[in-house]
């Protein structure tokens, strides 16, 4: 029940051609506060509820428990979420031993582009492909939870 994970930002759009599933999604946040994100998502068809703790230092780690719901009460709980919710795609790709989560985002974060990456240590290595780019681990404004509140078209020079 613990997440190892780094985030880039994405360069171009090539990345949609190497992707082997997609998925529309929408989230919104029940709790944002970082001690205890509780999150409630629409993917594809199915209904998930996740929990987060807080970062470790250096961002990369923290406890995570998700537990797939019944749609319908996604959709419920989705209505209780707090303002500002994450519309966004995420393009799965496979790289050497590992698979990117792609999330091209939409509405109040359009533009944004972000590349994430599960290891199973913070010190395991992996192939970064031609389309990534800078690494956003440790900078909160790239977290959902974040982004639901100060969303990317409101950020100053982004």
């Amino acid at each position: 029940m613990v997440e190892i994970e780094r985030k880039f930002l994405v360069k171009s759009g090539d990345f949609k051609e190497q992707a082997f599933t997609q998925n529309k999604i929408a989230q919104g946040y029940l709790s944002s506060i970082p001690e205890r994100t509780v999150r409630v998502r629409i993917k594809g068809e199915r209904g998930f509820l996740t929990i987060k703790g807080i970062g470790h230092q250096g961002g990369m780690t923290r406890f995570e428990w998700e537990n797939e719901i019944p749609l319908e009460e996604a959709i419920e709980l989705l209505k209780l979420c707090e303002k500002g919710k994450i519309e966004k795609t995420r393009f799965e790709i496979k790289s050497g031993n590992h698979i990117f989560e792609v999330d091209e985002f939409y509405g109040e974060n359009e533009g944004l582009i972000i590349a994430e990456i599960e290891l199973n240590s913070e010190t395991e290595t992996f192939e970064k492909p031609d389309w990534l780019g800078e690494e956003v681990t440790n900078d909160e404004r790239y977290y959902n939870a974040y982004l639901s509140k100060k969303p990317f078209k409101d950020w100053e020079n982004n």
